[in-house]
């Protein structure tokens, strides 16, 4: 049974590669500007089973870019809030709320011990980033990544492309160096923009911990970026006609 909520999705999409949504299990790893509106695009295209992955809260710096963020919620676990909000929009949703920060035993973890048919990289810390996107790839579990949002502007440019594609992004540079390292140079979907960043837009400060910098942000990008990341898991769980 289809819920009368889905109803303009089951027009668009047919009872069948609806219900073939209903059935996949979906991971989000990150929450934040990116993260949060991709889990809640991915809820809202009726997929039944996620698990979404933050052990950051709610700051209100966060306010003017993350759909988690408002002064309700200020202090509370990006997570938590997601999970309300996702169950709220689907109350059928087979949730897993995990507020950890996923790296190297975590991440093994978590991926053997879960059947996943898509997994989504949020992740803004290098070294746990690259090794969920490998520990995905040796699994075989289809992987979409989100590089840097921050410091741009212009929706125009944002791209989904494989990862060795990728330029004038300097997230991507660096993932790319450290996958290369590992043997890895293509077969990773990402969604970037090569918007040249403006580096006076960027603070160096240890209040990033464990990111080494703060960079200035507006609302909408971080929501492109997320909503990109989304179609790609859509169309990828899609069956072949609808793709």
């Amino acid at each position: 049974m289809i819920p009368y909520w889905m109803s303009r999705t089951q027009l668009l999409l047919g009872d069948e590669a609806l219900e073939v949504l209903m059935t996949k299990n979906v991971l989000v790893v990150g929450l934040g500007g990116v993260g949060g509106i991709c889990a809640e695009m991915i809820a809202r295209a009726g997929v039944g089973k996620m698990t979404i992955v933050d052990v950051d809260t709610v700051d209100l710096s966060n306010a003017n870019r993350q759909v988690a963020a408002l002064h309700s919620t200020a202090g509370i676990p990006k997570a938590e809030v997601m999970a309300n909000r996702l169950k709220d929009i689907n109350p059928l949703l087979d949730l897993t709320v995990l507020t950890i920060y996923i790296k190297d035993v975590e991440t093994d973890h978590l991926l053997n011990n879960n059947a996943f048919d898509y997994a989504v990289d949020c992740i803004d810390t290098l070294s746990p980033k690259v090794y969920f996107l490998k520990a995905c790839l040796d699994r075989k579990i289809p992987i979409v990544s989100s590089l840097g949002a921050g410091g741009k502007l212009n929706p125009s440019l944002v791209q989904i492309a494989d990862i060795s594609k990728t330029h004038q992004c300097a997230l991507a540079s660096y993932v790319r160096k450290k996958l290369h390292a590992l043997g890895i140079y293509k077969g990773i979907t990402v969604v970037f923009s090569p918007e040249v960043v403006d580096q006076t837009k960027v603070i160096v400060t240890e209040k990033a911990f464990p990111k080494k910098s703060i960079i200035g942000t507006i609302s909408y990008m971080p929501a492109i970026f997320g909503c990109m990341v989304a179609s790609v898991v859509i169309r990828g769980l899609l069956p072949a006609a609808k793709n």
